[in-house]
C-alpha cells in the first residue's frame, strides 16, 4: 500500500499543520454567514461546489466562499444550520464520500483517470484522508479509467490544494479522522464533449445519492502573454466570438481602454459564469469556443454539469435545483497593459 504525499506542502501552502488549519479557519471566518441573492449558508442539500486551487496566497481565501457553501451533511427538517456547524447529533446522517474533480496540468489525457489501487490514502499537513477503495473499484470495472501513476498524481496540484480544506471541515464536523467519509479522487484530461456526457452518465448516480459530496477544482481565466491567451472584447461590440487578440505589436505599445483589460477579462469570465449558471452543457461549451476562455478546470466542470443534466432528464432533479450560484469572484492582479497577467478564482456552489 502507498500514500499520496503533499508534494505541495510548503511551498504553495504551509506545510506547519496548526498554522494550516489557523490560517483556513480564518478565511473561513471571513465569508459571511448570508450572501445577498443567497442567504443563509450552507444551504441544505449544497452538496457540490467549484472551489480554485491556485497557491493559498493568492486563491485560498476565494475557495473559502464555496467551503463555507458545502453543506457535508445529510439534514432532516430542521432550521438551517448557523456557523460553526454544532457537534454531531442523531437527527442527522453523515455524507458518504467526498468526490473531487479536477483538470490535469501535466499528464495527458484524453479521458479521466484514478489513483492505482495501491494508493490508500492521501497526505496532508493536518492529517491523513483515506480513499475509498470500494468506489475507485467499481469505478475502474467500468474500463473507462486510465491509472494515476503515483509520480504524475504527486506532481499534480489541482487535487492537492482542496485536500486541506476537505480535511479541515471534516474534523469540524466528524468526531475523528476514522469516521471521515472517504475520499474519491479523479483526475479530468481534455475531454471532449462527448466524453463528458459519458462520465457525466457514468457519476450520475452518485452525484444522485443525497449522501455524496462533488468537489469541483477550477481556476478561471489565465491572461497575458505567458498563457497565450489575450483575448479582449472592446465596448462596442456585444458579440463574444468577434473579440481580438492583443498580442499584436500595436496593442502591445498602446493597450486599449474602453473597456480596461482588466474588464474585459472579468466580461468573460462573467459570461462563463453565466453559462455555468444557466445549467447548460453545451451552453457552457459554446462560450468557452466563441472566446477561448482558459478555464483550467472546464472538463471537470463539464462532466459534472453534464451529470446534472443526466439527472434532468430522468427526472431525478427537483425544480429549481441543480445551478450553480457562483458566490465570489477574485484576480491575482487588475491588468491593464499587454505585458501583464493575472489568473481569475471563482466559488460557487449547487443544492442537488
Amino acid at each position: 500500500m502507498t500514500t499520496r504525499e503533499a508534494s505541495h506542502a510548503g511551498s504553495w501552502y504551509t506545510d506547519d499543520g496548526p498554522t494550516l488549519s489557523r490560517q483556513l479557519q480564518s478565511w473561513l471566518d471571513q465569508v459571511p454567514t448570508s450572501i445577498d441573492g443567497v442567504g443563509q449558508i450552507p444551504q441544505p442539500g449544497a452538496r457540490v461546489i467549484i472551489a480554485p486551487h491556485a497557491g493559498y496566497s493568492y486563491s485560498g481565501p476565494a475557495a473559502a466562499w464555496a467551503y463555507k457553501c458545502l453543506d457535508l451533511t445529510k439534514w432532516y427538517p430542521l432550521p438551517l444550520p448557523t456557523w460553526p456547524l454544532s457537534p454531531l447529533t442523531t437527527d442527522r446522517q453523515n455524507s458518504k464520500r467526498v468526490f473531487l474533480l479536477g483538470p490535469s496540468h501535466h499528464l495527458y489525457l484524453a479521458n479521466c483517470a484514478l489513483p492505482t489501487p495501491e494508493c490508500t490514502h492521501y497526505l496532508t499537513p493536518l492529517g491523513p484522508l483515506r480513499l475509498d477503495a470500494n468506489i475507485l473499484s467499481a469505478l475502474r470495472l467500468s474500463q473507462q479509467f486510465a491509472p494515476l501513476p503515483l509520480d504524475a498524481n504527486e506532481a499534480e496540484h489541482s487535487l492537492e490544494m482542496h485536500l486541506p480544506y476537505i480535511h479541515h471541515l471534516l474534523s469540524r464536523n466528524f468526531p475523528s479522522e476514522a469516521d471521515f467519509p472517504p475520499l474519491v479522487p479523479i483526475l479530468v484530461g481534455s475531454t471532449s464533449p462527448a466524453t463528458e456526457r459519458r462520465y457525466g452518465d457514468l457519476l450520475a448516480p452518485y452525484l444522485a445519492d443525497e449522501h455524496n459530496v462533488f468537489i469541483v477544482s477550477s481556476d478561471f481565466c489565465h491572461w497575458g502573454l505567458r498563457f497565450r491567451y489575450t483575448y479582449y472584447l472592446p465596448s462596442s461590440l456585444g458579440d463574444p466570438s468577434r473579440g481580438v487578440s492583443l498580442s499584436a505589436h500595436k496593442h502591445k505599445q498602446q493597450p486599449p481602454t474602453d473597456p480596461p483589460i482588466h474588464e474585459s477579462i472579468a466580461k468573460v469570465d462573467r459570461m462563463c459564469m453565466d453559462a455555468v449558471e444557466a445549467g447548460g452543457h453545451e451552453g457552457f461549451l459554446r462560450v468557452l469556443r466563441e472566446t477561448g476562455n482558459t478555464v483550467c478546470g472546464q472538463h471537470p466542470i463539464g462532466v459534472v454539469m453534464a451529470a446534472v443534466e443526466a439527472l434532468r432528464e430522468k427526472g431525478e432533479v427537483e425544480d429549481g435545483k441543480g445551478r450553480f450560484s457562483f458566490v465570489r469572484y477574485e484576480r491575482s492582479g487588475l491588468v491593464e497593459g499587454v505585458g501583464e497577467s493575472s489568473v481569475s478564482y471563482a466559488s460557487a456552489f449547487a443544492v442537488i
